[in-house]
């Protein structure tokens, strides 16, 4: 178990097997490391926090920092990390609140690029990209395989469904519904993440399914409830499309961002 003559490990941290703990680095007493976890210098480790196997740290990272919240007492408030992930350099993830879950959590095989922040009180699902200075608030969720663009930026309580894209320098302040693209300064849906729809290895006939049930949800004049009522109706067997509008008729802090004008958005193939 490598421990670099600088780095300070507080007694009663749990390192598991293979851990790398590189110059400069500070881990908790309340931390857990899992097999093959490595912090590679100048890294902090805070708080209640538990890292799973094989996730790299960068350097300055700060996982497991308190809440970023005025009067906030949580001495329950935990952060918990999945396998496979990697941290880049500078990011930083909240431990959760007491005006929240007490509970920060990050799934598996994550990619989180320098800079990148997570709030209290999130919940982010597996094989989820942030790119360079996304900053998620708290209280926000977010689906396997959601990506983000640089320095895109989340409200509280918001979620972005499996598989949506955020482009980059957008401003998500309503909820974006899984596998579809958010784009512009106060984002708005831009249609079907197609290209990534494409990798996933999805039939055709659900892909143009799912397509047609955009069109349904965001009919010009029709409330979106209305609309994913009707496509969950006309669609039952494709089970992304449901994944759509059960995403869009669950109780929820904020309301789902429309569309953009139809004839920009949904077209490409």
């Amino acid at each position: 178990m490598p421990i670099h003559p600088t780095a300070i490990v507080e007694d009663g941290a749990r390192l598991a097997d293979g851990v790398e703990v590189g110059p400069f680095c500070i881990v908790s007493k309340d931390a857990e490391l899992g097999e093959g976890v490595r912090l590679l210098s100048h890294v902090v480790i805070a708080g209640k926090t538990k890292i799973g196997a094989r996730t790299i740290v960068h350097p300055h990272a700060v996982l497991g920092g308190e809440a970023q919240i005025f009067n906030n007492n949580a001495p329950q408030a935990r952060l918990e990390i999945g396998s496979g992930n990697v941290f880049r350099e500078g990011v930083s993830i909240s431990l959760g609140s007491a005006k929240g879950h007490n509970l920060t959590k990050i799934g598996n095989n994550c990619f989180f690029m320098a800079g990148s922040h997570v709030g209290h009180d999130g919940v982010v699902g597996d094989n989820v990209t942030l790119a360079n200075v996304v900053s998620i608030a708290g209280h926000c969720e977010l689906g396997d395989g959601a990506i983000f663009g640089g320095a895109a930026q989340m409200q509280q309580f918001g979620r972005v469904g499996k598989g949506a894209f955020v482009s980059g320098l957008s401003g998500v302040a309503r909820d974006i519904i899984p596998y579809s693209m958010a784009i512009g300064l106060h984002a708005l849906h831009g249609g079907l993440n197609l290209v990534g729809l494409r990798r996933r290895g999805l039939p055709r006939e659900h892909i143009h399914a799912m397509r047609a049930a955009y069109r349904m949800i965001f009919s010009e004049g029709a409330k979106i409830a209305d609309g994913a009522r009707a496509a969950a109706a006309r669609w039952p067997d494709v089970p992304q499309v449901l994944e759509m509008t059960d995403f869009i008729l669950a109780p929820a802090k904020r309301a789902i961002a429309p569309a953009r004008d139809r004839s920009a958005a949904d077209e490409s193939e």
